[in-house]
Order: C-alpha cells, then sequence, then structure tokens
C-alpha cells in the first residue's frame, strides 16, 4: 500500500503561513478531485487554524508522489512560491502516516494537548472526502480507525481531563464553590470579548437568573439578550452585587470599579452564601484585598491561568498511556488491513494447496485400494490435511502480520513467486 500525510501546523509554520495554505469548503472540495485527478490516489484534506495536512493512498501502489510534489500543489492552491512554503512543510509515510493520524485526532499533537475541537475536525474532513468520492477502502479504513483511536483514548486515559482554557477553568472553579445554580444569580460587568466567551460556559450552569451592567446601556441590553438576562443600569451596581451569587466582571476600566471602602459599604446587604468574583479584567476590576478566603472568593485572570496549566500539567500524564495505545492500535490497523488486502492471494494459495493435496492423496489411496480399512483411509486423509494447514500456517502469519514500515510488499510478491500465483 501507500500511505502518506504532507503537511505543515503549528509546530512547523507561524500562523501568517497557515492562514494562508488553509482552505474554505469551495477551496478544499476543488483541491480533493483535482488530487485524486492528477495522481490517481484517494485523498482527504484536514484544514483548521492549526494545521493543513494531506493525506493520500493508493491499497496497491508502492510508488507515491513526494513531498515536493505534494508541497508544489499545495502551493499553487494557494498562489504561494514552493520557496516560501518548502521549509514549514512535513512528511509522514506508511505506517509514520497511520501514527500521526492517530495522534491528530487524539489530540496528541495539538497546540493543547487533550483538546476536544479536533476529533470532531478531523471527522468532518473525512466526511466531505466521502461526499466527494475521494476516501476509497484505505482511508476509509484508515479514519474510521482514527475516530476508534480517538474514543478509546479519551475514555481510558485522563488525556482531556479538565478544562484548559481561561474561561472553562473559571466554571471549574464556580462548581467547586456551589454543589447547585438553579437557585443562584450570575452579575455580569463589562461586555469584554473573553467575558462574553465565559459567560457562554456559565450559562450552561443554568442559573436562576443572568443580570448585565454596563456603561453603556445599549451594550448592557444587548449581552443580556445574548444570554437570557436582564440589563441593570450602571448606577445600581451595588445593589445587585449586593445579591448575587457569582460575579463576572470583565470591563476596560483603568481603575478598579470597585475598591475595598465601597465593598465593605454594601457587604452588610447581603444575606446569602459565598459570593465568588471571577475578576478576568486587565487591570483588575476589583480591589484584590475585597478577597477574605470565606464570605467573598476573588479569582483574577492569573489565578484562572494557573488552574489552566495545573489541568495542563495533569492531562501531560496521561500522554504516555495514550501513546501506548496509539502503537497498540497501529499495529491492530495493519494487521487487519493485511487480512483484508491479501485475503484473495491467502485464498488462492489454499485453494491450489487443497487442489493437489486432494490429487495426492486420491492417487496414494487409489494404489493402496483393498489394502486399507475405512479407519486407516480417514486417517491418511487427516494426516496430509494436517500437513497442509501446518504448512500454510507460517507463510500466511507472516503475511498477515507484515506492517509494511516501507510500504514494501516483499512477503506478498515472494508468495506470489514462490507458488506462482499471478497477481
Amino acid at each position: 500500500m501507500m500511505l502518506l500525510a504532507v503537511g505543515c501546523s503549528h509546530r512547523t509554520a507561524p500562523v501568517e503561513l497557515r492562514e494562508k495554505v488553509a482552505f474554505d469548503q469551495a477551496g478544499m472540495v476543488r483541491a480533493l478531485d483535482d488530487l485524486t485527478a492528477r495522481y490517481g490516489c484517494e485523498a482527504v484534506i484536514l484544514s483548521t487554524c492549526n494545521r493543513v495536512e494531506l493525506y493520500l493512498a493508493r491499497p496497491d501502489a508502492q510508488a507515491a508522489p513526494d513531498r515536493e510534489l505534494i508541497g508544489e500543489f499545495l502551493a499553487e492552491s494557494h498562489q504561494l512560491s514552493t520557496d516560501q512554503l518548502a521549509p514549514h512543510l512535513y512528511e509522514h509515510r506508511h505506517a509514520d502516516t497511520v501514527r500521526h493520524l492517530f495522534r491528530v485526532a487524539a489530540s496528541l499533537d495539538s497546540m493543547i494537548v487533550g483538546e476536544g475541537q479536533i476529533a470532531g475536525q478531523v471527522k468532518r474532513a473525512y466526511e466531505l472526502a466521502q461526499e466527494r468520492g475521494t476516501a476509497g477502502p484505505l482511508l476509509h479504513a484508515l479514519f474510521q480507525h482514527a475516530h476508534f483511536v480517538a474514543k478509546r483514548i479519551r475514555s481510558e486515559t485522563g488525556i482531556a481531563r479538565g478544562h484548559a482554557s481561561v474561561s472553562s477553568a473559571a466554571v471549574d472553579y464556580v462548581r467547586q464553590v456551589f454543589d447547585r445554580f438553579d437557585d443562584k444569580t450570575i452579575l455580569v460587568i463589562g461586555a469584554g470579548k473573553m467575558g462574553e466567551l465565559t459567560l457562554k460556559h456559565l450559562r450552561h450552569l443554568q442559573p436562576r437568573c443572568i443580570w448585565v451592567v454596563n456603561r453603556n446601556p445599549d451594550k448592557a441590553r444587548e449581552v443580556a439578550a445574548g444570554c437570557d438576562g436582564k440589563a441593570v443600569p450602571w448606577e445600581h451596581l451595588d445593589d445587585v452585587l449586593a445579591a448575587s451569587d457569582i460575579v463576572l466582571s470583565t470591563t476596560g476600566s483603568s481603575e478598579p470599579i470597585m475598591t475595598l471602602e465601597r465593598y465593605q459599604a454594601l457587604l452588610p446587604r447581603r444575606t446569602g452564601g459565598p459570593l465568588v468574583i471571577l475578576d478576568i479584567a486587565v487591570p483588575r476590576d476589583f480591589d484584590p484585598r475585597i478577597h477574605d478566603g470565606e464570605r467573598t472568593c476573588v479569582f483574577n485572570i492569573d489565578d484562572l491561568k494557573r488552574i489552566r496549566e495545573q489541568t495542563l500539567q495533569d492531562r501531560l500524564r496521561h500522554v504516555g498511556p495514550a501513546e501506548s495505545i496509539i502503537e497498540e492500535e497501529a499495529r491492530r490497523f495493519f494487521k487487519a488491513w493485511s487480512r483484508r488486502s491479501h485475503g484473495p492471494i491467502i485464498a488462492r494459495l489454499t485453494h491450489d494447496l487443497e487442489a493437489k493435496r486432494r490429487a495426492i492423496v486420491q492417487q496414494l489411496l487409489d494404489r493402496l485400494n483393498g489394502r486399507l480399512s475405512s479407519e486407516d483411509r480417514a486417517y491418511v486423509e487427516g494426516a496430509f490435511r494436517l500437513l497442509q494447514n501446518q504448512f500454510l500456517h507460517g507463510p500466511i502469519s507472516a503475511l498477515t502480520e507484515e506492517t509494511h514500515e516501507t510500504g514494501s510488499h516483499t512477503l506478498l510478491d515472494a508468495l506470489r513467486k514462490l507458488f506462482g500465483l499471478g497477481e
């Protein structure tokens, strides 16, 4: 078989170049059709913000286009010079292609190890190739197995445990403080981009209500409409802060909007449980001295980043077991593909030897006609059948175990020549 992957990623190319070689939907369709027409091969293209990779395959081929040729194709598709692109490209062949795709799908090669989006992106790339008819039997088997490997690694290791973004780390912390949220009120102060992303995660907690405060009333109404919340005038900030359980603050103020003195003045009005303040503004919106660790917990952007980094460190402990699963599944993939692709030649070999065995046994029984009992005849036939099976076991086992690390079919070619089996 021939398997080849050529591409660039966040490990080899700057974002400016990755943006230039990324495919939109229409461009990917054209490229898939062009790849199969030019090189007579199966093709899948994976294009994300962090990588562009072209996977090519031919089940019966021993030769393949090289990195330079596919690099020229990629450069041509995006009106780039090959000199501009070539230094950033990498290549994987045969067994290394399988291992690489498994690592990509399982997010071991991602910028954030364990992130969950890449498996879906790999699946969608394969589905588009299916629709275009450019994914044949080999890439069908490979990408379906990659999907299985990604699911197995996520379920059997902790590679995806916890959240690795600041916004989701904030939600992880809130979950440690409260055990239920249907009776909680969330107050959103400001409307920064990271604040809106964090709010999206907080909404999944299904709180009782969400209040939005902003100096710009139109912006407050816009954010509130997007989260089924209620816009509150800026001058009522102290009132809603006193009645909230969770605060998400992300203004662009150059000075704290809540000083220690101002907060202490409204503190007696609080009647509920602890208040968690997620201050992800830079500069900070809340005076850090407000944090007392009991009634009021203030987490700033650096605190949340430390939680995120701890999550990433925890995930890295699971890379070794995940790599072991990939090695195991790569061997399993090649063994299954060998059985499937070599089935016809094994059947032909078995059929030919079966015919020769029957002919020889019949000649022997005819010569010994009348001198053997029925039990003796059955024993002779069984002995020759056992000899045939023992003779076939070695070649067939070796053939199905062959992993084609170099892409060659040495054993298959040898069997064809030794037994005159033809193509």
